[in-house]
């Protein structure tokens, strides 16, 4: 993308972020927001310059419409009335929709290619944006037939620019999928999390690492959602009534207590362990089987730097890890992943430097 021009509409997360990482590889990138502070916050952070009114100097080889589902039509069609680029694409985590959208308004779709970067994080905002957001993610690409081999190659470009995988798929089955992966385990994750809120302090004091995992997501703009789910409403609806028999005929059996209703729980756990272990692993590939070495790690500045020293010390490669912390307590247990044989190596070098290792 050296020496591209890019126009960003939408200073959000995924905005701000492509327009971050298309300057650290040589783009010209220019940003365009409804909300002032948002896009001086955008511009403040480097992503980018604001764009002046019209188009600078000629259209720009590509507009990234980083808006909701729902705008993306309207979005579109005024910023081809306005000859703001060459080509178009947009960021929306919905496909289908807009695109029907999209021709029903008469946009021309010659020169559009639907695109969702399936990157993100709980946070909103320009201030949550990272040049890296995209790294070794998959990126969608649901060109409409009428889409143009440039409109095309020029999305790729942008894609494989932020790091990231691109994958060309048709828009319905891009929604079929990302209800199942991602936006019906939003609603779960909100559901679990809704229990929470009559909880006692009894029960929240007792929260360990399982919730918190299962309801992190839980934590992100409702405003955002309640757009996306509404945009990919069937969808997503179809995966939400197959949880809710799964877990109704699971309370159904827990409430009858017999050991052959327990069997039949037991065979959703199995079945949940084996669509658990179908998610692609580290690169892509299938998931490994890795040694954890937990460390108590004491809440105080550097810590964890020296405990990373150690590891390449060791010349153990981090897999993965998380920290689960203590309540009440200024401590918290460090879970670092690594291949079987090297966990012996790394807990040994890490207990000679005094920290505290569980065998």
């Amino acid at each position: 993308m050296t020496g591209r021009r890019i126009i960003v509409v939408g200073t959000g997360l995924i905005g701000t972020s492509i327009a971050l990482a298309m300057r650290e590889r040589g783009a010209e990138v220019l940003l365009t927001d409804r909300d002032a502070a948002a896009l001086s916050l955008a511009v403040e952070l480097g992503a980018g310059d604001p764009l002046p009114d019209g188009a600078p100097d000629g259209p720009a080889d590509l507009a990234v419409l980083a808006v909701p589902p729902a705008a993306v039509a309207v979005t579109l069609l005024d910023a081809q009335k306005r000859r703001l680029a060459a080509a178009y694409t947009d960021v929306a985590s919905v496909k289908a929709l807009p695109l029907a959208q999209a021709a029903d308004l008469g946009c021309d779709l010659s020169v559009f290619v639907a695109g969702h970067p399936l990157a993100g994080s709980e946070r909103s905002g320009p201030s949550a944006a990272r040049a890296d957001l995209f790294l070794g993610r998959p990126w969608a690409l649901c060109a409409p037939p009428e889409a143009t081999p440039d409109a095309v190659e020029i999305v790729t470009a942008l894609a494989r620019g932020c790091g990231a995988m691109p994958v060309a798929v048709d828009a319905a089955e891009h929604d079929r999928a990302v209800a199942l992966v991602s936006h019906a385990p939003h609603v779960v994750s909100a559901a679990v999390a809704a229990r929470l809120t009559g909880a006692d302090e009894v029960a929240l004091g007792l929260s360990g690492q399982g919730v918190r995992d299962v309801t992190r997501i839980a934590a992100s703009d409702p405003r955002l959602w309640i757009g996306i789910l509404s945009a990919n409403s069937a969808p997503v609806a179809d995966v939400l009534e197959a949880v809710a028999t799964d877990l109704a005929v699971a309370a159904s059996l827990l409430r009858d207590g017999s050991e052959e209703a327990a069997t039949h729980v037991a065979d959703l756990l199995l079945r949940g362990n084996a669509g658990q272990s179908r998610i692609p692993g580290k690169h892509g590939g299938v998931q490994s089987t890795y040694a954890t070495v937990q460390v108590v790690v004491p809440d105080r500045p550097g810590e964890l730097a020296m405990i990373f020293q150690a590891v390449g010390i060791a010349q153990v490669n981090i897999e993965d890890l998380r920290i689960e912390h203590s309540p009440g307590r200024p401590l918290g247990v460090l879970e670092i992943a690594v291949v079987p044989e090297e966990a012996e190596r790394l807990a040994a070098e890490l207990r000679a430097r005094g920290w505290s290792v569980p065998r």
